[in-house]
């Protein structure tokens, strides 16, 4: 049997530390090592903690540190955590924010658990979550046509493949599961990811996603 993923909650609001602590552990997938009203009291415990956490979950507006600065202190100082942020603004700047301080994921409040917890095992195995509704905040705040003319020369051209894979990432889907979808190895979706990335001029896909987003490369829904 698989060891629980191990979590640590920042929220500023106790009902809701309570309520997602008490459905994470009842899971049995997920252990939760403790939990903080604002980021300065994460990091303290943080830095006096025998154990990490693999995921940090992170709310956005919490007093004395907000979530973004609190990634940011996160990843200079813990790069082997990954942070995900739990919120209940869908707003395409503060996801960009997060996005670019270094978060792996962004969620919801109001998504099922079962879906929060894939959130966490996915972004603990270096991978990117974005939850779909928060990923169309991302396209409506971009005009595809003008984005792609004012960067024509610097826009690469992909494949339709190169295509495909792209949105399926911005889905929040695994290698695993873009192979699934695309009916390839999961060995060959690596690798096509790695060359996406790198043809972007991007260090991950979270930041490839966000690049695509810029340049118009991937159109919203109803567009």
């Amino acid at each position: 049997m698989n060891e629980p993923l191990k979590v640590f909650l920042v929220d500023d609001q106790w009902l809701v530390r309570r309520g997602i602590v008490e459905l994470l552990e009842m899971t049995g997938s997920v252990e939760v090592l403790g939990e903080a009203e604002d980021g300065q009291l994460a990091l303290e415990w943080l830095a006096g903690a025998e154990v990490l956490p693999e995921v940090l979950l992170v709310d956005i507006r919490m007093p004395r540190m907000s979530g973004v600065e609190l990634v940011q202190a996160v990843g200079h100082s813990y790069p082997q955590i990954a942070c995900l942020v739990l919120t209940t603004f869908d707003d395409y700047r503060l996801v960009l924010e997060c996005m670019q301080a270094g978060a792996r994921g962004y969620l919801l409040k109001d998504v099922p658990i079962e879906t929060l917890v894939v959130a966490i095992k996915q972004v603990a195995e270096g991978k990117v979550w974005l939850q779909p509704g928060v990923t169309d905040s991302l396209l409506r705040a971009f005009n595809p046509k003008q984005d792609v003319d004012s960067a024509y020369k610097s826009v690469p051209n992909l494949t339709e493949r190169e295509t495909q894979i792209l949105h399926l990432i911005a889905a929040g889907m695994s290698n695993k599961e873009i192979a699934d979808a695309t009916f390839r190895s999961e060995g060959t979706i690596k690798n096509q990811v790695s060359t996406l990335i790198a043809k972007l001029g991007t260090r991950d896909r979270t930041q490839a996603v966000l690049k695509a987003i810029e340049w118009g490369l991937i159109e919203r829904k109803g567009s």
